[in-house]
């Protein structure tokens, strides 16, 4: 009975098809990575978790490497979009209100996926290291766009030397904030700690 039902389900995942399937596998591959690292995550691995055959695996992703860059692409796509609400891009002469409502926004979003920063921040295996770090730049890179005109209505001076730091300083404040919120899960909640970390970051930008 067991066997039959096995065999029914292959079947049924096999007429899915690649294109609903695909959200599927990626999902499944977030699971296996968050639960035992990104070097877990491989067709087979996949093909258990789901209880489908390989080859409905393979008819949506050719091998492991396109599998985990596709799933990176994702998860990268979903934090990255947490970061720049960070600051409004409509908001200039941006207060201490906007950057705390940023940060929390920030973590907010971050505790609805938390597996996606397990994904990101941790060790990825040499096959697929290639596929990190491009959210991040994608980050610094829009960042900076929308920090511009800020520095500018603030008056800063050398504001176009200082940017590429403060920049820094901001995009690495938003991802050691949300590390801190799944370190320290009793001591802080997104609210308390979007407030602190905003108005520190605020502070800093000010005082250049």
């Amino acid at each position: 009975m067991g066997s039959e039902t096995a065999t029914q389900r292959r079947g049924r995942a096999a007429h899915l098809g690649p294109e609903r399937r695909r959200p599927q596998v990626l999902d499944a591959a977030l699971a296996i990575a968050a639960d035992d690292g990104i070097a877990a995550v491989t067709m087979g691995a996949v093909a258990d978790y789901m209880k489908v055959t390989r080859p409905v695996i393979y008819a949506c992703f050719p091998d492991r490497v396109e599998l985990i860059d596709a799933l990176i692409q994702r998860e990268e796509d979903f934090l990255i979009s947490g970061v720049l609400d960070v600051l409004p891009p409509r908001t200039t002469d941006a207060d201490e209100t906007v950057f705390v409502e940023g940060f929390r926004t920030l973590l907010d979003k971050a505790s609805e996926r938390p597996d996606a920063w397990r994904l990101i921040y941790g060790n990825p295996d040499p096959a697929v290291a290639g596929s990190f770090g491009r959210g991040r730049q994608l980050a610094i890179e829009r960042c900076t766009t929308l920090l511009r005109p800020t520095l500018q209505a603030w008056g800063v001076d050398d504001a176009e030397r200082k940017l590429p730091a403060l920049v820094e300083l901001w995009v690495s404040a938003a991802e050691s904030a949300v590390r801190t919120l799944f370190a320290h899960r009793d001591e802080w909640n997104p609210d308390d700690l979007g407030a602190f970390v905003g108005s520190a970051v605020y502070r800093a930008m000010r005082s250049a």
